[in-house]
């Protein structure tokens, strides 16, 4: 396993991060689910994703009794909040009552006394900036977290939640964007202005949802038990890269990572590992072997060739469309 600053700050992750969105507390018994951490942890990857939403708050406790009993200190632990985790007016948006309340429920839940990274899950259109980065200013202040990160953020919102962080004193070091060889909004704003601002880019979907492994075949039914048959592992995500004209892309791919001698989800997580502002890519999974799988992307460098061939068969159909880097208008 390789590691990487996060941003310019001094914090090291891995390269490759483990992330737990859909499948722990939900897709998959929580037995598989700590057989893929401790498949994590083998392989050496330190850095852990989660968020306060993700499962109705149950991905948190599932994460902190797999990392029970691991040093802490060997250990990157991200979460986020914003999106409701529960029924009243408060519970959820980037108020300071939803933050400061949000917090401990994640610590709680995660077994720790801190997080390395607390994120800002979308913006809040509903709260001033300056309420929300005090609070998150008070949380690391607290020792409740060491840096703070936003996701999904755009390169406007970035650049003025990073004066005000300056201004407070805290280090905000990261966003964390949809990035894909299919999906690539933040290469024309958000990627140079995070840059110039020494933010680094934690990337969610790497495998476009999984339609980069090139199991999903044109013209023919998804196969049983992938993502796209199951609403409960984010089938509405995969929807709409599920074209024909994407898929039969896709599979023009599969010489190109045979000739590199890769797996079609290494050459994906690879390609997005070649972006010099990417400090880590998010995998998940339900079957450890999909870990020792993906985990071989590290340290791969893609020659300006493989780069541009890839760029000539998937560039034509790629998003990117910087207006959809967007958050709700209002809280949901």
């Amino acid at each position: 396993m390789k590691f990487r600053h996060l941003g310019r700050s001094g914090l090291m992750v891995s390269e490759i991060s483990y992330g737990n969105w859909i499948t722990h507390g939900s897709q998959v018994e929580e037995d598989a689910a700590l057989a893929c951490v401790r498949a994590a942890l083998d392989v050496g990857i330190t850095t852990f994703d989660t968020a306060d939403v993700y499962a109705a708050t149950r991905a948190e406790e599932v994460l902190g009794r797999a990392l029970r009993g691991e040093r802490r200190e060997g250990l990157e632990i991200f979460t986020k909040v914003f999106w409701p985790t529960g029924p009243g007016r408060n519970d959820r948006g980037l108020s300071r009552k939803h933050i400061m309340e949000s917090i401990n429920g994640s610590l709680r839940r995660l077994g720790t006394d801190y997080v390395d990274l607390y994120q800002a899950h979308r913006y809040d259109y509903s709260t001033p900036l300056e309420e929300t980065m005090e609070a998150f200013a008070d949380i690391v202040r607290a020792g409740k977290a060491h840096y703070i990160g936003v996701s999904e953020w755009k390169a406007s919102q970035i650049r003025e939640a990073h004066q005000l962080a300056r201004e407070l004193r805290i280090p905000l070091v990261s966003n964390q964007p949809q990035y894909s060889m299919l999906w690539r909004v933040i290469e024309a704003e958000v990627v140079p202005t995070s840059e110039e601002l020494g933010v680094g880019q934690i990337v969610w979907s790497p495998m476009a949802q999984g339609v980069l492994s090139g199991k999903y075949l044109p013209g023919q039914p998804p196969p049983a038990g992938s993502r796209a048959t199951d609403e409960k592992s984010g089938a509405a995500f995969v929807a709409k890269f599920l074209t024909d004209e994407v898929l039969t892309a896709v599979q023009r791919l599969k010489p190109l990572a045979e000739q590199a001698g890769l797996s079609m989800a290494q050459l994906a997580i690879a390609w997005v590992l070649q972006n010099p502002n990417v400090s880590s890519a998010i995998i998940g999974a339900s079957r450890p072997e999909q870990v020792h799988d993906n985990v071989k992307a590290s340290g791969v460098k893609l020659d300006a060739d493989l780069l541009k061939a890839i760029d000539e068969i998937v560039g034509p159909i790629s998003e990117r469309d910087p207006a959809k880097t967007e958050s709700p208008a209002k809280r949901p």
